[in-house]
């Protein structure tokens, strides 16, 4: 009778290929039992756990992807909603979240917003999709009435450079990012600082241009230097942008001696304009950028790191996590920021580890 069965087990695998219902005829057993056993599910005995493997082992068979997604209740899928993903920001940190996929069995789908609609378009509709087992939110902090959407539809999510009291996040402290960054200029013995961002209100709820520039105030006011309106300049993100700031900057009848600028693209804006008017940097302006991006280094730019590759990373480890088992409370992990020393405020004094 064995015999027999495995006859037409070895029939159907030419033409079907090996199923559960074959491996579950071979073992003597409920297709149940073998799912439960692909599964780990405690509630099978040592002894059929046994037979159910050796039948596994013996027709060669592999559990399909969709089977074990359906019988799991999950879809595999982790989904991603960032905002202008084109920038260095945005860049490193989805590869940080790439990387940590990689090692799992879950697939990633790719949202970019352009638009506040589009953002609120997607923050509404894919929740309740079934498309996703989670959502990662970069960069785009939801309201209150966003995260009671989210509830509503069971869905986990994780915020990365985002806060909401009530979600998971994953942070950095902009505002004692600004006021590092503004502390070494002031350190350097410059008094006339002035700090070029994006505009301190964002339709996309944006938060960095705005506590990086709390952290400069904070920074100022505790050096005692006065705040200078005129040299606060803010315009949409972008170095074109960042140049026009600059050079406004420059024409003022008592210019600023340094500048800290809101991220590198911007901090770049600043030294082109810096350079067509034949100044130096930094015996003329001294010059911080933020974020640290790869071609930061090569322009000698002094700036503050933050770890987008390894946000990208912790976000994803959370997300799974709350997949698998929801915390009791919201998760606040802060990753470290640090001020690199480079060129572009200490010339050619630099530290040999910034170099």
């Amino acid at each position: 009778m064995v015999y027999w069965k495995r006859f037409q087990i070895l029939v159907r695998e030419m033409f079907m290929g090996v199923t559960i219902y074959d491996v579950a005829k071979l073992a003597g057993v409920g297709i149940g039992t073998v799912s439960r056993v692909l599964n780990n599910s405690p509630q099978v005995s040592e002894a059929t756990r046994q037979k159910v493997l050796a039948a596994i082992e013996e027709l060669n068979y592999h559990p399909s992807p969709i089977a074990k997604r359906l019988s799991l209740r999950r879809t595999f899928t982790i989904g991603v909603i960032t905002p202008f993903f084109t920038r260095p920001a945005f860049i490193g940190r989805l590869r940080g979240v790439e990387a940590a996929l990689t090692e799992s069995e879950y697939d990633l789908v790719l949202y970019n917003v352009e638009t506040t609609d589009k953002r609120d378009a997607c923050f509404r509709e894919l929740p309740i999709s079934q498309r996703f087992d989670g959502l990662l939110l970069i960069a785009l902090p939801p309201t209150d009435e966003d995260v009671a959407h989210f509830r509503q539809a069971g869905i986990p999510v994780v915020l990365v450079d985002a806060y909401h009291p009530a979600l998971s996040h994953v942070v950095i402290d902009d505002v004692k990012g600004g006021y590092v960054a503004t502390k070494h200029l002031i350190e350097l013995g410059h008094a006339r600082i002035a700090y070029i961002s994006d505009p301190l209100e964002s339709p996309f709820r944006f938060t960095s241009s705005l506590h990086r520039y709390q952290g400069y105030r904070q920074a100022l006011d505790e050096a005692g230097i006065p705040f200078r309106a005129e040299y606060h300049c803010w315009a949409e993100h972008g170095e074109e942008q960042a140049r026009d700031m600059a050079r406004r900057l420059l024409d003022l009848d008592e210019p600023p001696t340094a500048i800290f600028a809101a991220s590198d693209t911007q901090a770049i804006g600043a030294m082109e304009a810096i350079r067509e008017r034949g100044l130096r940097i930094p015996q003329d302006v001294a010059l911080v950028g933020y974020d640290d991006i790869e071609v930061s280094r090569y322009l000698g730019l002094t700036t503050v790191r933050q770890p987008f590759f390894e946000s990208g990373v912790k976000g994803v480890e959370v997300l799974l996590q709350a997949i698998d088992h929801s915390p009791d409370e919201p998760l606040r992990i802060e990753l470290p920021i640090e001020l690199i020393r480079r060129r572009s405020t200490l010339g050619d004094a630099v530290p040999p580890e910034h170099r």
